[in-house]
């Protein structure tokens, strides 16, 4: 099945159909856990759900593999994870609720913007390139490139402008400091899956959710100790950047802040594109859905694709009944509305709205949980 393009950033009515009533019992405080990369965007639209409803969201953000793993103990209400798996129940459904970038931040000196290949990304994270001067970052930096912008129009369609930009970092003579996540993570697996996919050779281990384990060579070999660092979440590694000088790490966009900074990467199609919901929404539009998860094409010549993607899943067992139960389906419908989508949670972190054949295919999944 090929993922429709309409699912793009958009504000449209049928979304906002989607909205059940608020549910007939008593209000109820509902829980969820695991996926940092959905913290922003849930805690943002939680306020006016709320308000509306008289329900209470209370998320406990962690990580995917302990989203995956809550929800087979029973644990929450609901799970959320960056990317698919097999439930211990049949009766979890795996809906992708949530459509983000994964930012490249960075922490070097200066104001002028940051350009990087996917091959340059790769070399850096797989400690092929250790320097910020080297030949291959500098190559990324010189010269005139086509910087790409994605804006919605008003039928929900996006359009593409292209813009001939000249690039002249002075690159410093400093080693790249790595800030990566420490935790079992969906977004260190979905970022590492563009490498994994694009350069098989250079990255030969199995694509996982930890970085340490995937990274090509050791962590600890000479000229690593120290230049490669983790922490736990995107909260820990936007303060370790922060707090280390020549640095580059991988977090949602709305932990780029104070001195730090999001690169724009290049395509397949020569384009650099910044992480910005349209261009997310470009990217996953390429994709094919295959067991109702996301196979993406890191190869696509999509004109203003952002070739770092992610879909998340929301993971709620279709078998509960109840108060909490309904509330949950209530909330799962509000996430994937018009009105979260332009939220400031949802704006800061450039996350974008499901729409068109995968917004059905969600509706369809969610006819099957409770509603009172």
């Amino acid at each position: 099945m090929k993922a429709s393009r309409s699912v793009k950033l958009a504000v449209v009515a049928l979304a906002v159909a989607a909205f059940s009533a608020p549910s007939a019992f008593a209000a109820v405080t509902i829980t969820a856990g695991g996926s940092s990369f959905d913290q922003p965007i849930l805690d943002s639209c939680k306020v006016a759900w709320q308000t509306k409803t008289g329900n209470t969201f209370t998320y406990t953000k962690s990580d995917s593999g302990t989203g995956q793993k809550n929800q087979d103990a029973g644990i929450f209400d609901s799970n959320f994870s960056d990317g698919t798996y097999t439930p211990a129940k049949a009766s979890v459904l795996q809906i992708p609720i949530v459509m983000a970038p994964v930012a490249v931040i960075f922490n070097l000196p200066g104001k002028k913007d940051l350009y990087l290949s996917q091959k340059t990304l790769s070399d850096i994270f797989a400690g092929v390139v250790t320097k910020w001067n080297d030949p291959e970052v500098q190559a990324d930096n010189s010269g005139t490139v086509n910087v790409t912008r994605t804006i919605q129009l008003p039928n929900g369609d996006t359009k593409t402008t292209v813009k001939a930009t000249p690039r002249y970092y002075t690159l410093p003579n400093q080693p790249i400091k790595i800030v990566a996540r420490a935790d079992s993570s969906g977004t260190t697996k979905n970022f590492l899956n563009m490498f994994t996919t694009l350069y098989p050779s250079v990255w030969t281990k199995p694509l996982g959710k930890v970085y340490t384990s995937v990274f090509p060579g050791s962590v600890n070999g000479a000229g690593n100790i120290g230049r490669i660092q983790t922490a736990a979440g995107s909260t820990g590694v936007s303060s370790l950047l922060q707090k280390t000088p020549y640095s580059i790490g991988y977090a949602e966009t709305s932990y780029a802040t104070g001195t730090l900074r999001t690169a724009f990467v290049g395509n397949a199609n020569g384009d650099f594109v910044a992480p910005t919901a349209g261009a997310t929404a470009a990217f996953v539009g390429s994709a094919t859905i295959k067991n109702g998860g996301y196979v993406f094409d890191y190869a696509t010549k999509t004109s203003g694709a952002y070739p770092l993607g992610v879909v998340s899943y929301v993971l709620v067992d279709s078998a509960l009944s109840g108060a909490n139960a309904a509330a949950m389906t209530d909330f799962i419908k509000y996430v994937l509305s018009a009105e979260c989508a332009t939220s400031a949670g949802a704006k800061a972190g450039g996350f974008a709205q499901i729409t068109g054949s995968v917004l059905d295919y969600n509706n369809s999944l969610i006819a099957k949980l409770p509603t009172k």
